[in-house]
Parts: C-alpha cells; structure tokens; sequence
C-alpha cells in the first residue's frame, strides 16, 4: 500500500469528474458529482485505515521532481489526514445539498469539484510553491460558487472574498521564495526543522501572518466573510465554514509554529489581543443579526479565534486542542448552514423573523437543528466541548487572564446560538406558510444523519481522532519548546515528559 499514489489518485478522480460535468446534461452531472466525491470518500477511508499511527512522521509519499526547485512532492501526517478527511466527507454531502441549484448545473458541480482538487491538494502538499499554487488556486472555484450561484449582493461578496485573500497572499509568495533559496530548498518538511535567523524569522512570519489571518479569518480581517456566506448558496457555506477556514489554522500549525518558533513567540501577544477581540466582539455582533447565516458566520469567527488562541498556547493541550476544535467547527457550522439551506429552499428566506414554533411542524427537523446548535455551544458529549476544553487548559496556562476573557466566549456563544433556537423552533407559528413548511425528506435526512454521528463520535471518543495527530503535535511542541513564553498561571499540568508518559499510556490503551 505504501507504494501506491493514493493521494494523486484522490486528486485525480474529482479532477476527471470535473471535465465529464461539463460534457453531460444536468442531471447526469449531479449523479457524476455525487459518484466521484463518494469514490473519493471511499478512498480516504481507506488511506485512514492504512495510516499507521505512531509510525513514520511522513506517509504515503510521492515525489516527481519536474524542473529546478519545484517537484510533485505529496505525503500527509496525521494533521493533513484528519483534515483531508472532514474535506472528502463533507464533500458528498454538500452535492446532495445542491439539488436547488438549477441554472449551469454541469459547472456548479465542476467547480465543486476542482474545489476538493485544490482542497486535499493544500493538505497533503508537501513542496512550498506546489502547495501556494493548491491555497491560493481554491480562490477561484469559490469565487465563481459565489458570483455566480449566490444571492443578490453575489459580485460584491465575491470580489470582496477575493481582493482580501488575494492581497495576503502576494507577501506569502514574496517570502517563500526567500525561504527557498536561503534554505536551498521547496520540502516542507525539511523546512520544518529548518533554522532560519531570528531577525528574519518576523519578517517571514508577518508575511504568512498577512495570508493566513485572512482565510482564517481574525478580527479585524474577517468582514469578508459573513458577506460570502451569505451571499453563497448552502453548498458553498457548507465548504466555506468546513474546510477554507481551515486552510488557516493549518498554515499557522505546518508553517507559522514549526518553521519561525522565536517570531511566533515574539508575536503571540498580538494572536491573543487579536483573539480576546474577536472573541467578545464577534459575539456581541451576532446577538443581534436577523439574517440566520450572518449569525453563524460571525460565530464561526469567534470559533476560529479559540483555534489560534490554542495554537499559540505553545504547549501539548492548545494545540490538540485548536486541531479538534478545527474539525469539530468544520462539522458543526456545516451543518448548521445545511439546516438554515433547508428551511431556506422552502421558504426562501433567511430573515430569523419570518420563522417561530418550526417544532410543530418540523419535528425531525427542530431535533437535528437543536444537536448542533449545543455542539456549536460545546455542550458535553458533542464535539465542541472537547476541543473547547482542550484549548482554554492551554491556554490558561500561559495566561489566565486571557483563558478568563476566551472563556466568556462560550457564554455568549450559549447566549446566540439559543436565541436563535429558541425564535426560529418555538414560540408561536406567526406565518402561515412558514407554518405548512413539510418536515425533512429522506435525502435531507442523507444530509444531517452522517455529521450527526460524526459529532457524537467525536464527543464520546475524541481518542479516534486525536491519536493520528498526537506524534505530530508532540514534535511540534518540541520544536516550539525552545522559544515558549512564560505564562503568568501557577497551574502546571505536569513536566514534559510527565505529560510524555502520560500520553504514551493513553495510547497503550
């Protein structure tokens, strides 16, 4: 098996399936989609049943060198795999998802998925300008999904998505080649254990700093997005709230942590201020919006800010921590938008309002929906609570006041996400036709069914997907040993190698 190029055989399969989409008529295309990205599925599972957990750092490896300085170069850790995973499972999931969509069906269902191309391509890259070309690449398909298929306002979301991620990203490209030729080589993981001078370390750092805190995306940099997600059609939230929000925090883990330790130190301090804010204010924003998918949007923005806080938390629980909250958000908000995307297509509005006491008449419906929005909230037992717990004990002990004001997050979060409940589920039915509104069909039900076992999954038995990365994020903690900054809480959890032995008995179990 360790032969095999599973990983371009991933790449390949939606890639065929993208050509043949523009060949067919409609509804050939939306079976073609839906084949190809199952295929693909089938496939991630099986390269997770072949990953071999506390086995070599780097698996299932490919290098084509194709000319001076730039080589087909793939291969993933356990990071990139869970993270290919939530891609290829969403996938399927957001085909079905587009059954609303009528006009140039044949290139929706392309650029969804040239999509999945682009996004496993950014994981499982393992050369520095093969994986610029895979992150910046994703703009487009996205792009299109939004400008063409979206809402009213669809240009301006578009370009706004667009000129934001664009502009980090000219400064990124700027810096790797530096790196590149200072190094004297594009293998991301050589360049992981790569010391570069601490003076040039910020200046690199600023530069990827300029890309990924856009897509992740951190205040002040994020007004991009509830824009594009509302903007967008379900699908493309679906894949704009799971996977791209996730391109972030995974530059921040394979780049930003490993390859410039003292310029993230130095700069932690800005990730937290960044992220206190962003926490709050986020927060205090979506209480008020009546646009359902604007209010998830702007919870994914405080999400995403418990992601970097426990990134940079510079120890073993942080950063577990953001990588579980990562994909617990990736399931969870898509989700969310699919169950905004259902009473959407029947309704054909998203204005919180026009709703109230769908419990009556969408029973089904009103259960799924309440499932995710505690798994948004961290209730225990559901995904989210994992995570979020993991996160704040990391960062708590670097600083408790910030753990204090991240914490308040989880407050307001309960405080949102049951408003929003409470005024579209119950109450008194005020409308008519939100009233006749029929409950789930069965292939709504395809839809919600498998992220709901995954959620559940992921909040009983976080260990599933937790022990594929653990060797990984136990080399990154010590290679960020060496420039961790002291925190201010007496709690300590135990040495390194306390903890060490500890995590060695978790996995004997």
């Amino acid at each position: 098996m360790t032969d095999f190029p599973i990983l371009s055989l991933m790449l390949l399969v939606p890639l065929v399936a993208g050509v043949i989409c523009l060949l067919v008529s409609a509804q050939a295309a939306r079976t073609v989609a839906l084949i190809a990205t199952l295929i693909v599925f089938v496939l991630g599972v099986v390269l997770w049943m072949n990953f071999d957990v506390g086995g070599a750092q780097w698996q299932f490896q490919e290098n084509i060198p194709l000319f001076a300085g730039f080589s087909w170069a793939l291969g993933i850790d356990g990071i990139a795999l869970t993270l290919i995973m939530l891609s290829v499972f969403l996938m399927p999931i957001c085909i079905l998802a587009s059954q609303s969509i009528e006009k140039r069906v044949g290139e929706y269902m392309a650029a969804f998925l040239l999509m999945e191309v682009l996004m496993i391509g950014v994981f499982a890259a393992q050369d520095l300008f093969l994986f610029y070309i895979f992150f910046e690449a994703g703009l487009i398909p996205m792009y299109l999904i939004i400008g063409i298929w979206g809402g009213a306002d669809r240009i301006y979301a578009s370009y706004k998505f667009f000129l934001y991620t664009l502009l980090g990203s000219i400064v990124m490209l700027i810096a790797m080649i530096w790196m590149a030729q200072t190094a004297g080589t594009t293998d991301i993981p050589t360049l992981m254990q790569y010391d570069f001078p601490p003076e040039a370390q910020t200046w690199l750092w600023l530069a990827f700093f300029a890309s990924f805190a856009v897509k992740m995306p951190m205040w002040p940099v994020h007004t991009w997005l509830p824009d594009a997600h509302v903007q967008a059609p379900t699908a493309g939230s679906v894949i704009l709230a799971g996977v791209l929000l996730k391109m972030g925090g995974y530059g921040f883990i394979r780049f930003s942590l490993p390859m410039f330790p003292e310029a993230s130190a130095q700069f932690a301090w800005l990730i937290y201020a960044l992220s206190m804010i962003a926490v709050v204010v986020t927060s205090l924003i979506a209480l008020v919006q009546n646009d359902m998918k604007k209010l998830i949007a702007y919870s994914s923005v405080a999400h995403m800010a418990i992601v970097t806080l426990g990134l940079f938390a510079f120890n073993v629980q942080g950063l577990e921590g953001s990588m579980v909250v990562m994909l617990s958000h990736g399931l969870v908000s898509g989700a969310l938008f699919l169950c905004v995307g259902i009473i959407y297509d029947r309704l054909h509005t998203r204005e919180i309002d026009r709703y109230g006491g769908l419990s009556i008449n969408m029973p089904k419906y009103a259960l799924f929906f309440l499932l995710f929005t505690m798994a948004s909230i961290g209730l225990p037992g559901t995904s989210g609570f994992v995570g979020e717990l993991l996160s704040l004990m990391g960062i708590y002990q670097v600083s408790s006041w910030v753990a204090l004001v991240a914490g308040t997050g989880v407050i307001l979060g309960a405080g949102y996400m049951l408003y929003l409940y409470r005024r579209v589920a119950f109450g008194d039915q005020k409308n008519a036709d939100a009233a006749a509104m029929p409950d789930l069909s069965l292939r709504e039900w395809a839809m919600l069914a498998p992220i709901t076992a995954a959620v559940l999954w992921m909040g009983v038995y976080p260990e599933t997907f937790m022990a594929p990365m653990r060797g990984d994020i136990a080399a990154l903690d010590a290679r960020l040993a060496r420039a961790k900054p002291a925190g201010d809480a007496n709690l300590t959890l135990g040495s390194p190698k306390q903890l060490e032995e500890h995590a060695h008995e978790g996995g004997a179990h």
